[in-house]
């Protein structure tokens, strides 16, 4: 089943910010980004996202929210933090962001 996408603002910020930002060695982490929403779109559960709930962080009203990974053993690797809806086929994207 494929999913679309919303994000919140914060969210979309974060992938603006990640798009224009003019340091050359940081396009290959737009890449990756991009490539991880794509997943999500198509396959939340794709093994390469290792996507995961987290146990001490709701949505806005009460959703599981779940970690995936844009990046793994990296310094501050990046994630992206999601949950189911609203409503069926959706997923909101929450953030973008390094791992804390």
């Amino acid at each position: 089943m494929a999913f679309r996408l919303l994000f919140t603002r914060e969210a979309r910020r974060q992938l603006e910010d990640v798009a224009h930002d003019d340091d050359k060695q940081n396009q290959p982490k737009l890449t990756r980004v991009r490539k991880c929403l794509g997943l999500l779109e198509t396959d939340p559960r794709h093994p390469g996202l290792n996507s995961h709930k987290l146990s001490d962080l709701r949505g806005a009203n009460g959703e599981d929210v779940w970690e995936s990974y844009v990046e793994n053993k990296t310094p501050a690797a990046w994630r992206v933090f999601w949950h189911y809806g609203p409503g069926q086929g959706v997923i909101t994207v929450v953030a973008i962001t390094p791992h804390p």
